[in-house]
């Protein structure tokens, strides 16, 4: 299975930021289908309570054509949301994509709708560094 261009730098902000990446890749079977979710992780909260847990689909949108990339992240990501709420609930799925990308479309209307009405929870993460993410949801 390919990789995504930043997929280890996603992976160590996330470590950085004090999760523990307990699948990489998080794999599901939904029926007869087989899932793969880019990375599976959780946070310890407290002793003696439960974890937050995630699962993160990274994109690069690095494709010539940035609608083409979309259609997959958006896809992709519907999808799995499925998956995740029929096999693995208390997990919450992101939608990892740069920074620099976002920033760029994020206010385009077809952009802003489609995050909006599928409730993209939504992991900003910089190219060059491995440290610096944020949180959209």
């Amino acid at each position: 299975m390919a990789r995504d261009k930043f997929h280890q730098e996603v992976r160590t902000a996330l470590e950085n930021d004090g999760w523990l990446v307990t699948d990489d890749p998080l794999y599901m079977k939904v029926g007869q289908i087989p899932i793969h979710i880019d990375l599976g992780a959780e946070k310890i909260i407290g002793a003696e309570r439960n974890g937050e847990k995630i699962a993160v689909e990274i994109k690069t949108f690095g494709l010539a054509s940035f609608i083409t990339a979309l259609y997959e992240a958006i896809g992709k990501y519907i999808i799995y949301r499925i998956a995740l709420e029929q096999i693995q609930s208390d997990r919450i799925l992101y939608l990892a994509m740069p920074a620099k990308v976002y920033t760029k479309f994020c206010e385009e209307p077809l952009v802003k709708t489609a995050f909006q009405q599928y409730d993209f929870k939504i992991l900003l993460y910089k190219t060059d560094t491995k440290k610096q993410i944020e949180w959209i949801k």
